[in-house]
């Protein structure tokens, strides 16, 4: 039975796939909304707020925003679109009852569409789709349209889902056109024929489409006060912030509440106190702060300092039972992250000493779902489990700019035991590339343990091809793909399910140049070693004993010596001294670094620099390193 009055309200999320414009669609809704008045100001991509969001590009975090529209107020949560970050859409997906699919009109659905997608549709969730940019050269919108039923059916979507409606967008214009009744798109919405409509055309056919597609929610006021939290965030005024959705009930400022947290060994939800110091509903970019909440309303609230994403809040004199806790996908991919113990630790950092970094880190799991953090037999070592090298990335540059110090291993796959046999995690592949480069790149696929399954023609010239590979295929592989389509290439993945282990696979085949000695590195000794191979720094930067300074031309490590100066005497010499002309070195980012890095080597990361190490400094202590160096397992 739906709750009296929640016709005034919708609450929906929005997915898509990385650069589809999600985050530029928000924006325009948010301004044609009125939620800004004429004097403030705004900026693009308002939703992205943290600096690597908008460095990178993409969205981390899933935020909630809202909008009025007339007498019905529209909660919106921005989704991540990039897979390794799909723990933070499975969760914010149990806050709505609607999702808007937005394709890009040209590359279709691609590989976390069909992730995302695949989760709302389980949840039930009634979708809208937004072919968006139908203004560009290549739009091919009707052939993605159909693309978009075949996703569904193969999903096993139901029969009143496939009954979508469907809406033809230029979010970077801020306008949209509902299908004709065939769903063709219609003649307004066409190039040039788009251009004489030139300031007529706006969001209203979406916002219309919204208020009638998307069912108000079915939460009922009547029945007892309950919050599943599936977010946190923390103000300096108040606190600890829940993020939750109402799912029956009313709540109030002053509230008496109790947290029902994860089951104890006896299996009874372990239990907190508290009571509701502020209550926030979400208005355009900022919270709003009020007196009550009911059922079906997206709010946040304070009051309860240990609360964590999958608990479920009641009322303090209730006898009611947990919700279902939240639960995300398995995380794919390990690190080890330990202590700083290199000739230059502490110079940089903030943070170092093992119980910070282990502090630090169990900070992030009590509001990152989908990261775990186990303990080693090593006290000053943790293994970091996620679901791909982008999210361990982001994790560790967000650690290194609050001043944390340590160093981290290569990636490695997580492996389950069933029946006694290993399993290991098996990726779905999708790529969109010249067709001068399917060969090469299959090539390096099938020798990373993939196979083609499906390859078909996208625009002229492009190929989109399918692969199925295991993600230790795919640890270092990027940068080979960047290098083999010159940086053109379209490389997504998703998680398909779990394979047989398939053996041992091949890992970096170059060596690497590693300094034998403290001090500065000078132009001299970089200069005779520039033949050898790529040098990593520059002159007058610091080196140590252990530290890879470059890329090997071989197979094989090379201890050099990087500090050495021209001897200087008093006889004068027949000819000028030969010029000394350095060639600029490559300089290592951070995810360049975890995927050039062989099982040996680990990535020194402070606030201010990333090195790349030997896990053994002194060389007459270290192994060598084998011809053929292969991907460990267990790491």
């Amino acid at each position: 039975m739906s709750s009296p009055g929640r016709s005034d309200l919708r609450n929906i999320a929005i997915i898509a796939h990385v650069d589809h414009g999600k985050t530029t669609l928000v924006d325009a809704m948010l301004k044609q909304a009125g939620t800004f008045k004429s004097h403030e100001s705004t900026s693009d991509r308002m939703m992205d707020k943290l600096d690597q969001e908008r460095e990178r590009g993409i969205t981390i975090m899933a935020k909630n925003t809202g909008i009025v529209l007339g007498d019905v107020r529209v909660n919106i949560v921005d989704t991540p679109g990039h897979a390794d970050f799909g723990g933070e859409v499975e969760r914010t997906l149990h806050m709505v009852d609607g999702v808007l699919l937005l394709v890009d009109a040209a590359e279709g659905p691609l590989p976390q569409t069909r992730f995302v997608l695949k989760k709302a549709l389980d949840l039930g969730l009634t979708p809208i789709v937004v072919i968006n940019k139908v203004d560009r050269g290549d739009a091919r919108p009707q052939e993605v349209l159909q693309k978009v039923y075949d996703l569904f059916i193969d999903l096993g979507a139901e029969e009143k889902q496939l009954e979508f409606k469907v809406v033809y967008a230029v979010a970077r214009d801020g306008w949209a056109v509902s299908a004709t009744s065939t769903g063709a798109i219609p003649p307004e919405a066409l190039l040039p024929a788009s251009t004489t409509f030139k300031g007529k055309l706006t969001l209203k056919p979406l916002f219309d489409t919204i208020l009638e597609a998307i069912p108000p929610p079915k939460d009922d006021e009547n029945a007892p006060f309950a919050i599943m939290v599936n977010a946190i965030d923390y103000d300096d005024y108040v606190g600890r912030l829940a993020t939750g959705r109402v799912h029956g009930g009313k709540l109030h400022k002053k509230m008496d509440v109790m947290r029902l947290g994860e089951p104890n060994k006896e299996g009874a939800p372990t239990t907190e106190k508290g009571r509701l110091s502020a209550i926030y509903l979400f208005q355009g970019m900022s919270r709003m702060e009020v007196e009550t909440a009911k059922a079906g309303d997206l709010v946040c609230i304070a009051g309860l300092e240990n609360v964590v994403p999958g608990d479920t809040i009641v009322a303090a004199d209730s006898d009611a039972k947990p919700m279902q806790r939240i639960s995300v996908g398995e995380p794919t991919l390990g690190m080890i992250f330990s202590i700083n113990d290199g000739p230059f630790a502490g110079k940089d950092g903030k943070y170092v000493t093992s119980r910070q970094v282990r502090d630090r880190l169990m900070r992030e799991i009590r509001g990152n779902v989908s990261i775990r953090v186990l303990e080693t037999d090593t006290p000053d070592k943790f293994k970091v489990l996620g679901r791909g090298e982008l999210q361990l990335a982001v994790l560790i540059e967000s650690m290194r700019r609050e001043g944390y110090e340590m160093c981290v291993s290569r990636p490695t796959v997580v492996v389950k035991e069933v029946d006694g046999d290993k399993k290991e995690p098996l990726e779905g592949m999708v790529v969109n590339i010249p067709e001068t480069a399917v060969g090469p790149v299959t090539e390096h696929v099938g020798k990373r343990g993939g196979q083609m399954i499906g390859m078909e023609s996208a625009i002229s010239g492009w190929t989109s091809v399918e692969y199925e590979i295991p993600t230790r295929g795919l640890i270092g592989f990027l940068g080979t793909f960047r290098t083999i389509t010159r940086g053109e290439g379209q490389m997504s993945t998703y998680l398909k399910g779990w394979i047989p282990y398939k053996g041992d696979v091949e890992a970096r085949a170059s060596g690497a140049m590693i300094s034998t000695d403290l001090g500065r590195a000078t132009p001299y000794s970089l200069f005779a070693l520039q033949p050898r191979g790529h040098m990593f720094i520059g002159p007058g930067e610091d080196v140590y004993e252990g530290m890879v300074v470059g890329e090997h031309a071989r197979d094989n490590d090379l201890d050099i010596n990087i500090i050495r100066e021209k001897k200087l005497t008093n006889i004068r010499a027949a000819g000028k001294d030969e010029n000394v002309i350095l060639v600029p070195p490559r300089r290592m980012r951070l995810e360049e670094a975890m995927e050039w890095i062989d099982m040996d080597e680990l990535i020194e990361v402070t606030p201010t620099a990333i090195r790349i190490r030997k896990r053994v400094l002194v060389a007459s202590r270290r192994p060598n390193r084998s011809k053929k160096s292969v991907d460990s397992v267990n790491g």
